[in-house]
């Protein structure tokens, strides 16, 4: 089966790089991102990457205004991509009733990242766990905003112990789920005190080491770009989104508009944290993702804004409450 998709890949990779190009590429790239291959998984990732490459340099000759570029996730196609790094799993039945703010006069940009309430980029790994990144995000935003001192919370925490309120560590969960949990259990732990292994482990929750608590959550009316903008103002609102397309696979830069995304199927957990106006792309929302500072502008996105919610950035979103 591999050798049919390699062959397939050798017909698709048409953008007109020679080989030794593609080669050098390659090795640059797996030099450093700290790849390394037995013979037959090289040739087969060397393949992928060359189709990835062709995919990247084909759009930027579209000048949408989006940029993408090569990542870390350069030898993987977008189904592994896919099931790796996307963990947001929302159950059958689920129903998001969301509660909208009373609306306020807002300012044209908000960026909570400037002042203050946004740990720095963190990094999920090979773990399906962004519903506990987007989770941790908006509880550091709370507790920051009300006890003005920003702690960075344990993700491990709940990737181990918010099993019982639905979650499913590296295979997946729901941010309101981790919140559910951080109320129930009267806190969350600290990385430094239970750092994040990128895997699935045995819970020890230790309350002495409780670096925030929350009291309950809101919802933002689905759908609604204008609550969630009234959300976000409030402090760092969890979102999913549909993250499924190649183009949000190696998004770099500008404001990330995709025809294609889907408002209802979401996969993917990260973090509202503010919003913005550019010259080209228009309106867009400022999020946090959880895959390093190689992806994306330094680990952050600008999502298009007022565009119909766009990837249903509005859909699911949850502002918790300390």
């Amino acid at each position: 089966m591999k050798f049919l998709v390699v062959v397939a890949l050798l017909i698709a990779s048409t953008y007109g790089l020679t080989d030794k190009e593609y080669q050098t590429e390659f090795t640059n790239w797996m030099q450093k991102f700290q790849k390394s291959y037995g013979h037959d998984e090289f040739q087969y990732r060397y393949q992928l990457f060359r189709q990835n490459l062709d995919y990247i340099n084909n759009y930027n000759t579209r000048n949408t205004g989006v940029t993408l570029a090569m990542n870390q996730f350069g030898d993987l196609t977008n189904a592994e991509y896919r099931r790796i790094y996307l963990g947001v799993k929302v159950p059958a039945g689920y129903k998001h009733e969301g509660t909208p703010s009373t609306p306020s006069a807002l300012p044209a940009t908000w960026d909570w990242n400037k002042k203050g309430a946004v740990t720095p980029i963190k990094n999920q790994q090979q773990c399906g766990s962004c519903w506990a990144f987007s989770t941790t995000g908006s509880t550091e935003g709370c507790h920051f905003i009300s006890k003005q001192k920003l702690v960075s919370l344990s993700e491990q925490n709940l990737v181990d112990c918010s099993w019982s309120q639905g979650d499913q560590g590296c295979d997946g969960g729901l941010m309101t789920d981790a919140m559910t949990y951080i109320i129930s259990n009267k806190g969350i732990d600290t990385e430094s005190t239970y750092p994040y292994t990128a895997e699935d482990g045995t819970c020890t929750y230790n309350a002495a080491n409780s670096g925030a608590t929350l009291s309950s959550y809101t919802n933002v009316q689905q759908g609604s770009e204008s609550d969630l903008q009234q959300k976000v103002y409030i402090g760092p609102t969890s979102v999913a989104i549909d993250a499924s397309q190649s183009s949000f696979q190696f998004y770099s830069s500008g404001v990330y508009y995709e025809p294609a995304c889907s408002t209802s199927q979401l996969d993917h957990g990260v973090l509202a944290v503010g919003w913005g106006t550019a010259s080209q792309g228009g309106d867009y929302w400022i999020v946090k993702n959880s895959w390093g500072t190689s992806w994306g502008q330094n680990g952050f996105i600008w999502m298009s804004r007022n565009k119909s919610n766009n990837c249903g950035i509005a859909t699911m979103a949850t502002l918790p409450v300390c």
